[in-house]
């Protein structure tokens, strides 16, 4: 039963997580509310996407549970260090791009932002999307797992490589031949794991 809520709630977060990140979504709220709203667009979007997430990891802790398996040290501490390294690469990873403009800070001040520059150097040197890369070893260096966490980290797996594979469409259509260049050479997720397309 517990694999069901969690899982529902998840995608129910996925799924409207989606949904407003969308082009359709951010079309149909310009045409609703204007242009002067869609400066607060994507700070709203971030701040209601933790908001959301609340719930659901409110779940994984209160529901019945049990501990799949715990490592025991010295491995643990190689583990947490590894979390620790990867806190750190997403925290990189965002000062390799915009920023404000990736919280949403930057489109309060300048309303006729365009898109930024493509980066490929850095983290992004080695994988398309380090966040998303950084994020998974993040969770899945956990010393301690419970049912209720893997149910979680898998369903979190699943739509980070879901929402790359759609978020790569987007980043076509906005840089075109340089990203689809850039996709040709340098793996999605896992560094060296690169698919050529014929």
């Amino acid at each position: 039963m517990n694999l069901l809520i969690l899982f529902g709630a998840f995608a129910a977060w996925g799924i409207v997580h989606s949904l407003l990140a969308s082009l359709a979504s951010k079309d149909f709220f310009r045409k609703t509310l204007g242009a002067g709203f869609m400066r607060l667009y994507r700070l709203g979007y971030n701040i209601f996407s933790v908001i959301s997430l609340v719930p659901v990891l409110w779940l994984m802790w209160v529901l019945p549970d049990r501990t799949l398996y715990t490592v025991p040290a010295p491995w643990k501490y190689l583990m947490l260090a590894g979390q620790g390294i990867a806190a750190f690469l997403l925290l990189y990873g965002v000062l390799q791009t915009d920023t404000l403009s990736f919280v949403g800070l930057r489109q309060l001040v300048d309303p006729e932002l365009k898109s930024g520059v493509l980066v490929t150097s850095g983290l992004y040197r080695f994988v398309r999307h380090p966040l998303y890369s950084a994020g998974l070893l993040f969770l899945w260096l956990t010393p301690a797992l419970t049912i209720n966490q893997l149910i979680v980290y898998l369903s979190a797996t699943l739509y980070i490589f879901a929402g790359a594979y759609f978020e790569e469409r987007k980043l076509l259509r906005e840089y075109g031949a340089a990203y689809a260049a850039y996709r040709s050479v340098t793996p999605m997720i896992l560094p060296g794991l690169l698919f050529k397309r014929r």
